[in-house]
């Protein structure tokens, strides 16, 4: 392993330092640090140090949807988004229900080696919600799976939901439950409010979402084990989660970027006209009073972290009429630049809670080990330089993911990620891809 340098970065947004990597760990910390032998010289003035950022709650479509995406393209995007590891959601084709599938995507992500994948496993049998899947092979497996979901379906059966919560207790494993009561969103469009009313859209209520977060959070209470809530979107479950952590339950909880700055208004105000299915996402975007109180939740804690719920679509996909279009947006490529634009040009978190709400706690509530560790002497390398003084148009083309749906496009937005390390190794310099 070579030696490798960085001049002047602002660690977390502090005072200039030098960062020595040696053999794939920081070596030294300081004001000024002597270059030991040969030693790469990244030069860092101006920019941002934070730790490599871990995500949650990708999908990468690999196996079974490799035109939208794949493990090597979606982690080329997570690289350039400043993201050493990402966990890759269940729904493929085959579903990651058992070992052999999880390994191969495990796998996939070692071959390439632009960020860590750590697979999620799906809680029930090809997500049918019928029987728990193979949990207990694919913990012990390979990929060492921690986080299980059926993303995209919500384990609606109370009963199979506790069985599933205490049989990951055995090896500390988290249930992450996409909150969706099926019955009370059946053909729903967009968020129930005035603006699915004078769109003539049916409406997708926010209760749909608080009820299953309600009762999971009472179910993991008795049962004494760790939820998870994905994609948190309303200030109702905002209370819930408030509330279940206020009783020292085991709840965690995730806000996408696009729930922190965009609201339902833009399916009804969108430059391109209304019913731009580009902004056709689970759950969907709310109202600005939501907006406000999910901020606010994920300054002060009560959601422990930002997750790109980044879900590539092919053109086709998305590039027609709105109740035929697939739901989801891409994310990993602009998930900093939005959350510093909600959060820190706004004043709710500073350098050091972006890493918190990016990196230590997501690394923590997915049991990864090697990452969201703070940038000190004898942590492992992983590391993103960021300039938050910059600010540029969102341009599909320029982006490396497969797909290009993007709610961003036109936008400008603040930052750029300069360069990303894996365990010492440049996967991105001077924004390009290494």
């Amino acid at each position: 392993m070579s030696t490798i340098l960085i001049k002047n970065a602002r660690v977390l947004g502090g005072d200039p330092s030098d960062i020595l990597i040696k053999d794939g760990v920081i070596a030294e910390i300081g004001a000024t640090v002597a270059k030991a032998g040969k030693a790469e010289t990244i030069d860092a003035t101006g920019l941002i140090a934070l730790p490599g950022l871990v995500d949650l709650h990708t999908h990468l479509r690999e196996p079974g949807r490799e035109d939208a995406e794949t493990v090597e393209t979606g982690t080329q995007a997570a690289a350039r988004g400043g993201y050493t590891a990402v966990h890759a959601m269940a729904n493929t084709s085959p579903v990651a229900d058992t070992a052999g599938v999880v390994e191969q995507v495990w796998r996939l992500g070692q071959e390439y080696g632009y960020c860590d994948v750590q697979p999620v496993g799906a809680v029930t049998s090809g997500l049918e919600g019928r029987q728990l899947a193979e949990l207990g092979a694919m913990a012990d497996s390979a990929a060492r799976v921690r986080v299980f979901s059926d993303d995209g379906k919500c384990v609606s059966d109370a009963v199979l939901m506790r069985r599933a919560l205490e049989y990951v207790k055995a090896f500390d494993g988290v249930v992450a439950q996409h909150a969706q009561e099926p019955r009370l969103t059946e053909g729903a469009q967009v968020n129930e409010g005035e603006v699915s009313g004078r769109l003539g859209l049916t409406g997708w209520p926010a209760v749909a979402e608080e009820a299953i977060i309600a009762r999971d959070c009472l179910l993991a209470a008795h049962v004494g084990s760790r939820l998870h809530v994905c994609h948190v979107s309303t200030a109702g479950s905002v209370e819930i989660i408030r509330w279940a952590k206020s009783k020292g339950w085991d709840v965690t909880a995730e806000v996408t970027p696009h729930h922190l700055l965009l609201t339902d208004s833009c399916v009804e105000r969108s430059p391109a006209g209304p019913y731009n299915p580009i902004y056709k996402v689970n759950p969907p975007l709310r109202t600005n009073e939501d907006v406000q109180a999910l901020r606010e939740a994920l300054a002060d804690g009560t959601i422990d972290c930002v997750a790109t719920d980044h879900a590539p679509h092919p053109v086709e996909d998305k590039e027609t009429e709105w109740a035929a279009a697939a739901m989801g947006m891409i994310g990993l490529e602009t998930a900093l630049s939005v959350v510093q634009e909600a959060m820190v040009e706004t004043g709710l978190l500073d350098w050091a809670g972006i890493a918190d709400r990016m990196s230590y706690r997501p690394a923590r509530i997915g049991r990864l080990s090697g990452h969201g560790s703070p940038l000190e002497a004898g942590a492992t390398a992983n590391i993103t330089l960021y300039d938050p003084s910059v600010r540029t148009a969102v341009d599909p083309a320029a982006m490396v993911s497969k797909s290009r749906n993007t709610p961003y496009e036109g936008l400008t937005l603040p930052g750029r990620v300069v360069a990303t390390l894996l365990r010492g190794r440049p996967t991105v310099l001077e924004g390009k891809l290494v």
